[in-house]
């Protein structure tokens, strides 16, 4: 019960529902009772066996209350049969069962009536959070888990949370109430009988929990595999051009048919042990409803029983009442159970240490005044390491190149210098602070980064120029457009800045995406810039305009450019040639080419990697 207990923390802004649906949930037992207790001068009057009274009672304390509130309806019908009939007197209970009725339904509305809304706003807290802090993870956390994993906790598990955990929540606050205040009527109708009863339903409960136990290993392995599922749909959508192009159309359905299999088993599995519940508990309880059948008419049939035919068959009627709230009640563990899984699985995540923090005495760089250093720094994804005492300088104003071959560790050092990453050795200054005492959000302000894959959304193309800029005048958008080389494809599209590019911007061409990527860079204007091979996947008249828009963002700023292609980073200031983690040469384009080395072979190659 510990994940239940934590899960409704989330719930504690909202006790104002939870009170009010407390309140009615009370009033709803109360009524719910007394319209069963109703029917026993009714039953009297059928049997002719209701005992004449000929003054009204007297209240001796809340022991007796029961006994008062039964002499004082026996002595209203009395006197209704002694001056109207038994007519008048069926009239009158029939009219009080009938008010008794109506407020039970009205106050089991307005309680459900309020605990939707507990549940709604439950719901919605918990998918914040949870996507807030999918959010505030760093990069590496992604690289272990599917992102369909990650989607189907904050749909599929909070759906399960919903449906098992806070659907719960009234059955366990209302049905308790009603078992007591029935069990109270119990006692006083009959303290033997009930005992009676209290040894028999322990023996129910034991059988229900054993089944139950089973409930909650399935229902992980089922959330697991729900995950997988969803990953494997949000795989083949996103590589659908690969695996075409590819012909592997029968290899991912083949995937696809064993997931959605283990997923049918799962299902099965899990639903088979959820639905006995009910039929599990309804036997249970008409087992129960026989031995008091059988014990309780012995009582009745007994010489000088104080237990009354009317009286009998109305504790049948509440002991009725007792097997709904039950089975409710065991239903409701049964969810809980089910419900275990989705709550540890988003537990999990709410749990996960995020490596990379801001520190307590971390301060805010509004800034770039002298340099960059990485000095000393090693650094591994897993077991190898990528960078081993690497060290370079960035002095401010100047563009820095970075080219090797693949896995030499570019990329990393611009995963590193943004903090998506933090090294393993060493320190990375900036203006001679460790970045790891600068404020992550202000750190990342004074940097734009273009990537050679061009992230973009499906918003408009205003939206995503002025991606984490808000209140941008349309003129700056439009200025850094025109910088961008976007200005003249914009401009002519159907609803222009307006117009929405699609799912990653499929509406667009490469050469198109990647000066948006540049125009956004432009607009938020920061004195460091990081070109992830900006140009690498682009064609020769786009490469053009987007290297042209490149030199414009890049003139008065510090870059850091990550290149294959020479035109990119030819006029840099220095060239930084590296090989599995390591500094080879270093210089400009003209002093790297007279010394003959490795640059100069990379060159006549054409190809910077």
């Amino acid at each position: 019960m510990q994940n239940f207990k934590r899960i409704l923390k989330y719930t504690y802004p909202y006790k104002k529902h939870a009170f009010l649906n407390i309140l009615f949930n009370i009033l709803y037992a109360i009524f719910n009772v007394l319209s069963v207790l109703a029917f026993i001068p009714v039953l009297g009057i059928l049997f002719n066996s209701t005992e004449k009274v000929s003054a009204p009672p007297k209240y001796n304390g809340f022991t007796s209350v029961s006994n008062y509130i039964q002499g004082s309806l026996n002595y209203k019908v009395s006197q209704l049969i002694e001056n109207g009939g038994v007519e008048d007197a069926l009239l009158l209970v029939s009219g009080l069962t009938l008010f008794l009725f109506f407020f039970k339904n009205l106050f089991r509305y307005l309680a459900s009536y309020f605990i939707v809304f507990l549940q709604m706003e439950t719901v919605r807290d918990l998918r914040n959070v949870l996507f807030e802090k999918y959010i505030s993870l760093p990069l590496s956390f992604f690289s272990e888990k599917h992102k369909g994993d990650a989607i189907s906790r904050i749909t599929a598990d909070i759906n399960e949370i919903q449906a098992s955990y806070l659907s719960s929540l009234e059955a366990l606050v209302r049905e308790p109430l009603t078992i007591i205040l029935t069990l109270i009527s119990m006692f006083l109708i009959s303290v033997k009988l009930t005992l009676f009863v209290f040894i028999l339903l322990p023996v129910s409960g034991l059988i229900i929990s054993t089944v139950s136990k089973k409930l909650k290993a399935t229902s992980l392995l089922l959330q697991r595999e729900n995950g997988n599922f969803l990953s494997i749909i949000e795989e083949s959508l996103s590589g659908l051009k690969i695996i075409k192009s590819f012909t592997a159309e029968n290899s991912f359905i083949k995937k696809y048919n064993k997931t959605v299999n283990d997923l049918y088993r799962l299902t099965t599995s899990v639903w088979q042990r959820k639905l006995i519940a009910s039929p599990l508990s309804e036997f249970l309880g008409t087992l129960t409803i026989v031995a008091i059948l059988w014990f309780g008419g012995r009582l009745v049939l007994t010489n000088n029983s104080e237990l009354q035919p009317q009286q009998f068959f109305a504790y049948i009627g509440l002991f009725y009442l007792i097997l709904n709230p039950a089975k409710a009640i065991s239903t409701a563990f049964y969810a809980i159970q089910k419900g275990n899984a989705s709550a540890e699985r988003i537990l999990e995540i709410l749990d996960t240490e995020n490596a990379i923090k801001d520190t307590k005495s971390a301060q805010v760089k509004t800034s770039f005044e002298t340099e960059i250093e990485f000095k000393n720094i090693s650094f591994k994804y897993e077991d190898e390491y990528v960078l081993k005492n690497f060290s370079l300088k960035v002095p401010k104003g100047q563009m820095v190149a970075l080219v090797g071959q693949s896995g030499s560790g570019k990329s990393t050092l611009a995963n590193l210098l943004t903090r998506f990453y933090d090294v393993n050795e060493g320190e990375i200054l900036f203006d001679e602070i460790n970045i790891k005492n600068i404020q992550k959000h202000s750190l990342r302000q004074l940097m734009g980064m273009v990537t050679q894959d061009s992230i973009l959304f499906n918003d408009t193309i205003k939206n995503n120029i002025t991606l984490g800029i808000e209140n941008k005048a349309d003129k700056e958008t439009i200025e850094a457009a025109k910088i961008a080389n976007a200005h003249e494809f914009i401009k002519d599209l159907p609803n222009g800045y307006d117009t929405n590019i699609g799912d990653s911007g499929n509406k667009l061409s490469g050469g198109q995406k990647q000066r948006l990527s540049i125009a956004r860079a432009v607009l938020k204007n920061p004195p460091i810039m990081i070109l992830d091979e900006a140009t690498s996947a682009l064609d020769t008249e786009s490469e053009k305009l987007v290297q042209d828009a490149l030199e414009k963002m890049m003139q008065n700023r510090t870059s850091v450019v990550i290149a294959h292609r020479l035109s990119t980073i030819q006029k840099a200031d220095m060239i930084v040639v590296m090989k599995k983690g390591k500094i080879v040469e270093q210089g400009t384009h003209e002093e790297l080419i007279s010394k003959s080395g490795t640059y100069k072979k990379l060159v006549e190659m054409q190809s910077l990697g």
